[in-house]
């Protein structure tokens, strides 16, 4: 069998090459590394593919969830509702405020944000709701603002870039979102780069104010801030792939069908479908089997370069155990976890690659 890599970035670059060495001349030619044209270019050309008024873009997808969050208000005392199945960087994004993440269970179809676990945990701390954008798929939001009320709900979509939800775009259904431009992503840069995408005006000066040392203009400190902006390097390689964004989730989602009508045959593996109204982005394909530890260890060496996204639940990390939640606390997340394979999933993956990966999946699960 031929090696078969989770992520294909070479194929990404070899079709932008030419286009990013040509942007990149430009940036050096003119030395503005810090703010330069195609930051704006960019901001201006994400708000519009996701169909808000205000993108800024930040240093990477952690700083963009905190940003959003202090910009709706949330601050040190304050609790902050989040699924306990996502990355840390979800948790970590209220914590580096001084807010405490509260965690909710998720549904056991999608593995997103469950709305009623999450009525069941507003306090009268509750400052906003987090619901994420999993492997790709656009979590009920509609549902989540109606048990919110009046709580701000801030969107994780970094896993989301081009997903929609009954016609409207990921990271455009709340008061603010933040996502994540994290090489690997749909839309991913060269390095770190992640963006904050609001309708609200204020919310957008907010999150622009504190990204940069809580200055508004030179010198004038109105905040305590932080230093989160967008590299021009990154945003002349985010403009390239922005273009061709549209297409690359097309091959993702027709991929995605090949895999669903291959595995059908495979007795074994529950795989994955999209909730109603959704038109997700793939960003993973994230099967389900038993004694999955096992059949990662044979996928991987015959090649396939299959992965866990995430073999813990928040609250069973070492990170967060301080919050006192032990095993059982969140059955579905923690059943999930122990089931959960993403497999190899590309725009440039073929058809014969992904009948290879079906092929050694059979195989490992008959051990």
């Amino acid at each position: 069998m031929n090696a078969i890599p989770l992520v294909d970035l070479a194929a990404q670059q070899a079709e932008i090459a030419d286009e990013v060495m040509t942007g990149l001349a430009e940036v050096f030619a003119t030395t503005a590394f810090i703010g330069g044209k195609p930051v704006g270019e960019f901001e201006l050309a994400y708000a519009e593919a996701t169909n808000v008024a205000h993108c800024v873009g930040v240093a990477n997808g952690t700083d963009a969830l905190e940003l959003a969050l202090r910009a709706v208000g949330v601050t040190a005392d304050g609790e902050v509702i989040v699924p306990a199945n996502t990355f840390i960087a979800t948790a970590e994004a209220v914590s580096r405020i001084g807010a405490v993440p509260v965690l909710v269970d998720v549904d056991p179809e999608h593995l997103l944000i469950d709305p009623e676990r999450v009525a069941d945990a507003i306090t009268s701390k509750t400052q906003a709701i987090v619901p994420v954008h999993l492997f790709g798929q656009v979590a009920p939001v509609e549902r989540v603002l109606e048990v919110a009320g009046r709580i701000p709900v801030v969107e994780d979509a970094a896993q989301s870039q081009g997903a929609t939800r009954s016609g409207r775009f990921a990271g455009g259904l709340s008061a603010a979102a933040g996502t994540s431009f994290y090489p690997g992503k749909n839309l991913g840069a060269a390095g770190d780069a992640g963006a904050v995408t609001t309708q609200d005006t204020d919310v957008a000066a907010r999150v622009r104010l504190i990204a940069n040392h809580g200055s508004a203009r030179k010198y004038d400190h109105e905040v305590v801030g932080m230093n989160s902006r967008l590299d021009t390097v990154q945003a002349v390689v985010l403009n390239a792939k922005l273009r061709r964004l549209a297409g690359w989730n097309e091959r993702r989602r027709q991929a995605a069908s090949r895999y669903s009508a291959l595995l059908a045959e495979v007795d074994g593996v529950r795989t994955p479908r999209s909730a109603e109204g959704n038109v997700d982005a793939w960003h993973l394909y994230v099967v389900r089997v038993r004694e999955r530890d096992a059949v990662l260890r044979r996928l991987n060496e015959v090649g396939i370069g299959a992965g866990i996204h995430y073999p813990h639940p928040l609250h069973l990390t070492r990170a967060y155990a301080f919050l006192g939640l032990g095993a059982g606390s969140f059955p579905v997340a923690e059943q999930a976890a122990g089931e959960i394979l993403s497999l190899p999933l590309f725009p440039h993956i073929t058809a014969s690659q992904q009948a290879q990966v079906v092929e050694a999946l059979a195989a490992s699960l008959k051990g």
